[in-house]
């Protein structure tokens, strides 16, 4: 597993579909919307929280399809599923290297953006906590989504119609943490509610995921 692990950060890393194409997008959305609503910071302020996770979730969305891609045209991803390793496993580490080189960047990235749009002191802890905690959801979710659309030419517009639904409860629960951190109300529910997000998909999706992928390799 390990080995699994450090081989996909280095394909993802070497191949830069990850870890600089969705850093670059986080950056263009966060210069972009100042320019598109205007420099207020009051307004700013306002919409940063959702502006911020919906950046966070579409940069993600941006590299899902070399989850299994890359294994499947070069004939891996056959090795894999009749290896002695689980593929629920496999699917896990798959997931867990998208996160790394996708997500883990964004939430490290993601104060620098905060103050490009005036969000407020009191919502940065907020922001990487909820980033921390939902980012890997989407990894886990985005990773059920490639499995189901792996081998399809040009699959990539079609697994964005399949993820981005699922993304939804994930996108409104991170999104409300940090407004409710930044105008000091209680963060609770929706930490509470994101944080399960994220343990009940990476509990059952791979699960799910491998199911999908064996059926794809017949």
């Amino acid at each position: 597993m390990r080995a699994l692990l450090i081989r996909d950060l280095r394909l993802a890393l070497r191949a830069g579909g990850g870890f600089g194409l969705g850093l670059a997008f986080f950056l263009i959305l966060a210069v972009l919307v100042p320019l598109g609503v205007g420099p207020e910071p009051g307004t700013l302020a306002l919409i940063a929280p959702g502006v911020l996770w919906v950046g966070a979730l579409l940069a993600c969305l941006l590299s899902l399809d070399r989850i299994f891609a890359l294994d499947f045209e070069d004939g891996s991803l056959d090795l894999l599923a009749t290896a002695p390793v689980p593929l629920e496993a496999v699917v896990a580490v798959k997931a867990l290297a998208h996160w790394i080189t996708t997500g883990l960047p964004l939430v490290l990235v993601s104060p620098v953006l905060g103050l490009l749009l005036f969000l407020p002191a009191e919502a940065y802890g907020w922001l990487i906590l909820s980033l921390l905690l939902g980012t890997p959801a989407l990894s886990v979710i985005g990773g059920f989504g490639a499995a189901l659309t792996v081998g399809l030419k040009r699959g990539g517009l079609l697994l964005s119609l399949l993820v981005l639904p699922l993304y939804i409860p994930t996108l409104v629960f991170g999104a409300e943490v940090v407004s409710r951190g930044a105008q000091g109300l209680s963060v609770g529910t929706p930490l509470a509610l994101l944080a399960g997000i994220t343990m009940g998909a990476a509990a059952i999706l791979p699960f799910a995921a491998a199911l999908v992928l064996r059926i794809n390799l017949r």
